[in-house]
């Protein structure tokens, strides 16, 4: 059996191993554009905040590593076309202009996913960058060295980290997006304004519902941001407005969404036969609506990947949907986040109810009683949990992985009230802040027949 893969990032990285040790008789070649593999992308904005020292601690693998398992990694090979018919590659060498066929008789395509790059006037001045891989990362770091105030256009999770860590390393920031908000696809407006406080104390410059309408430049370099506010002056612009799949390979050969992220079933097997795919290419199943969307994340990535090999021959394991768990750290904040917000479960149009919970995580005798916000989302009529975000100084963060199971294995927030935690002063409360976010919700007992003592 042969098997091809088609880029080599987090579902790619994960496929590959996991099918050279289930089925170590295959010929597996991987094919991947660039460089290097495996990098941590997330680990972007730590990079460039001084955090990580060695930028080599963000690879988990490398094309050695896969050598040792019997696989052939050619790097710095594009594919040009795919034919899912006759299960043959168009492939290119990119160092040595050479192009040549290859043939399969399985394939997994990780293509991943690439930034969104506005068509505007200017947007290829010099110092206007993107910010995916280890080479965008490179290039931030040395660009901004010299910069002295560096716009970020983009408030999801990685605009938001960059913005922190160039605010860090003592520049002059300007965070532009057109929400009203950031993180607004992420947290409901209690949580998001509270980070949002946070950058306007450190002096970080918050434009937000703008839109950029044009970038001018002088020497050929970015020197302004124009919105359709006013303009910015800056030295430095990083890109940060969000993602595309890479899957015109297999456009009009597989079932894609409109946005061109390919369909799969719950074993990673596309709508051809014997062509497979995982991560930021793909869409998944989103269990708090049941409906198949683009959610690019690492934790997904991996998951697909491993389900590709293990479902590659026979079907074995089916993928159990996600719910978009995320977690992030801005300055003293932890923050994490896990299906439906109330902003997103009223554009689903879903009828639900919202509990917010403000108290200490542990008993207020002991020497430090962090606050903890968390508000949990449910469906109005079945209370079924839909989603939940918390926010804490201390960290919290793993509370929402709990509730991503729950959302997961489709509990109540009435069954919430009552799941079993445990209680030590040094954790939590005798009734745990979940439990609690259950007891609040809980309806009134309506007692018809009078009591008799």
């Amino acid at each position: 059996m042969k098997i091809a893969v088609i880029g080599c990032t987090h579902a790619g990285t994960s496929a590959i191993v996991n099918t050279a040790h289930l089925y170590p008789d295959a010929e597996i070649v991987v094919y991947e554009r660039n460089d290097n593999i495996s990098f941590l992308s997330c680990g972007i904005a730590l990079y460039v905040g001084g955090v990580v020292k060695d930028p080599h601690g963000l690879f988990y693998s490398s094309p050695q590593k896969l050598d040792e398992l019997g696989v052939t990694t050619r790097m710095r090979h594009d594919i040009l076309a795919v034919d899912t018919d006759r299960k043959k590659l168009q492939v290119k060498n990119l160092d040595t202009g050479e192009t040549f066929e290859d043939t399969y008789d399985k394939l997994i395509v990780t293509t991943g996913s690439w930034p969104i790059v506005p068509k505007l006037d200017g947007i290829d001045l010099d110092n206007i960058l993107l910010c995916k891989n280890y080479n965008h990362s490179n290039t931030i770091i040395e660009k901004a060295k010299d910069a002295k105030h560096i716009t970020v256009v983009g408030a999801g999770y990685i605009g938001v980290e960059l913005v922190e860590a160039f605010e860090m390393n003592g520049k002059q920031v300007t965070l532009i997006d057109s929400a009203d908000r950031i993180l607004n696809k992420y947290l409901d407006p209690e949580f998001s304004g509270k980070i949002e406080d946070s950058f306007r104390e450190k002096g970080i410059e918050m434009a937000l519902g703008q839109t950029v309408k044009a970038f001018e430049g002088t020497d050929g370099k970015v020197s302004k941001v124009i919105t359709d506010q006013g303009e910015i002056v800056t030295d430095l612009v990083i890109l940060c407005i969000g993602f595309r799949p890479n899957t015109e390979l297999l456009k009009g050969q597989v079932d894609m969404l409109p946005n061109g992220a390919i369909v799969v079933d719950s074993y990673m097997q596309t709508s051809k036969e014997d062509v497979f795919a995982a991560g930021d290419c793909c869409s998944v199943l989103y269990n708090p609506t049941g409906k198949m969307m683009y959610i690019p994340l690492a934790t997904n990535a991996v998951r697909m990947g491993t389900l590709v090999a293990r479902n590659l021959v026979k079907r074995t394991t089916p993928y159990m949907g996600t719910q978009g768990t995320s977690g992030l750290k801005i300055y003293e904040h932890n923050i994490a986040s896990t299906g439906l917000t109330e902003g997103a479960a009223k554009d689903e149009e879903i009828a639900i109810e919202a509990v917010t919970i403000h108290d200490h995580y542990r008993p207020e005798f002991m020497p430090t009683a962090e606050e903890v916000t968390l508000k949990v989302v449910y469906d109005r009529d079945t209370r079924r949990l839909l989603g939940a975000q918390v926010i804490s100084r201390a960290d919290l963060t793993q509370s929402i992985n709990t509730l991503s199971v729950c959302i997961q294995n489709r509990m109540t927030i009435d069954q919430l009230a009552f799941v079993d935690f445990f209680f030590q002063p040094h954790y939590n409360k005798p009734w745990n802040y979940l439990n609690s976010a259950g007891l609040q919700a809980l309806p009134p007992i309506e007692v018809n027949t009078p009591m008799h003592v």
